[in-house]
């Protein structure tokens, strides 16, 4: 491989590090905002899309360890926005759920975060929105499949 395309992958990492660098301060500093942490925020938003879950489909689902999902989820139902219960099909199992606060917690952050995030995309047009997700699924694939080998 001659040095241009290595200078080319390195830059691109460079440009793709950045940026996400700087989308991760701006989301970060939304959620933030809300008063909630971002695995705070990350717990919310998949309760909210998914419904009650298992503590370890949760860690799974958001890409946490056992004990930093069950120190936010302690966080959250300290807070009122969870509980806990047992699954009524397997007693072992301990489901999470939103309460009526948590919902509503849950609902506003994820809507205030999804116009900060608009905010941020709009300096691309949403044609290149889609071009750009469909390359950076493209590259992350790649990646994936290269690991494997």
């Amino acid at each position: 491989m001659n040095n241009e395309k290595l200078d080319l992958a390195t830059k691109l990492w460079l440009v793709l590090y950045k940026a996400e660098r700087a989308l991760e301060r701006r989301a970060l500093g939304s959620i933030e905002s809300l008063g909630i942490t971002g695995t705070d925020f990350a717990i919310l938003e998949v309760l909210l899309h998914k419904g009650p879950l298992p503590i370890n489909t949760i860690g799974r689902k958001i890409l946490l360890t056992s004990g930093s999902i069950t120190t936010a989820v302690d966080r959250l139902e300290a807070r009122g926005l969870v509980s806990r219960s047992f699954d009524a099909a397997d007693r072992r199992i301990r489901l999470v759920a939103l309460t009526k606060d948590g919902v509503r917690a849950a609902s506003t952050s994820f809507k205030e975060h999804q116009r900060h995030l608009h905010q941020s995309m709009e300096v691309l047009s949403e044609r290149e929105q889609i071009q750009l997700i469909a390359l950076l699924k493209k590259l992350g694939k790649g990646v994936e499949s290269n690991e494997e080998e």
